[in-house]
């Protein structure tokens, strides 16, 4: 009761696509990406935006109640990759368990399971393939395939040198020996997350247990989770982070909010 009047509390949850909400980070420099403890409040704002924008809480209010609002705040993410493969141009085999990016994973998935009213998915990482040149040099080393018959002729008969064909082939194979280590990587796919996110939205909505979902994600696959959640009366809310949505996904949400401001801009936020 405030001044007579009953506050409505809602019943919200939030749910962050972690691998999504942690490539897009980049657009913000000034949220350091590989600190656990940095991320950690940045997920921690950017949820308090959402929930103070959709309670009408006044942003510069000292004492905010917006946990008050909130079922549960969920980030889904993979457990580290624990293979270690051979790496074809370090030589030496890869134990990814100790990389940097394992070492930060693990750290802030220890300060999320601390954060009050938080809740950690995790899924798995698997491999899907060998090691791998990444898109930006793959036109340019591809381009040795198209003098293949020629050096193949070349080598059964040298007589069939021919200058220019010669010059365009070695310009095409000195590409593959200015590949260095780290213009490859070794391809991985999350396994289980995406389930995890549709089955807590159909739980969630099916028993009751809220009447607001909040979507920090880009991926449509997310389509028929919300459309059982729009019919069971729950309001599907989109925060794409400022990336590009298809629009079979728009046309299965509520609105847009962001809960960051556009990168590069300093304070407040932006809703649709």
């Amino acid at each position: 009761m405030y001044r007579g009047v009953v506050l409505r509390i809602r019943r919200i949850a939030i749910l962050i696509d972690g691998g999504f909400f942690l490539k897009r980070l980049r657009d913000w420099p000034e949220i350091r990406r590989d600190d656990a403890e940095s991320v950690v409040c940045a997920i921690r704002r950017l949820c308090q935006n959402h929930v103070r924008n959709l309670i009408g809480e006044d942003c510069e209010l000292s004492h905010s109640r917006w946990l008050d609002h909130v079922y549960r705040l969920f980030f889904y993410d993979a457990e580290p990759f624990k293979g270690s493969p051979h790496h074809p141009l370090k030589n030496r085999q890869i134990v990814f368990a100790k990389t940097p990016e394992a070492n930060f994973r693990r750290s802030l998935f220890d300060k999320i399971r601390k954060e009050r009213k938080f809740a950690l998915r995790l899924g798995s990482l698997k491999n899907e393939g060998a090691w791998t040149p990444f898109d930006r040099y793959m036109k340019g080393l591809m381009k040795i395939w198209h003098h293949s018959d020629y050096l193949e002729s070349i080598l059964d008969d040298p007589a069939n040198i021919q200058p220019e064909k010669s010059e365009a082939a070695l310009k095409a194979l000195k590409l593959w020996g200015e590949l260095k280590p780290d213009d490859v990587y070794f391809p991985l796919r999350q396994k289980g997350v995406d389930m995890k996110i549709g089955l807590d939205i159909a739980s969630m909505t099916l028993k009751g247990q809220v009447d607001t979902i909040i979507l920090v994600t880009g991926d449509s696959d997310f389509v028929p989770a919300a459309k059982v959640a729009r019919r069971e009366g729950a309001e599907i809310i989109l925060d794409p982070m400022w990336w590009s949505v298809d629009d079979d996904l728009m046309e299965h949400i509520d609105g847009v909010f962001y809960g960051f401001d556009r990168p590069g801009k300093i304070t407040g936020t932006k809703h649709d």
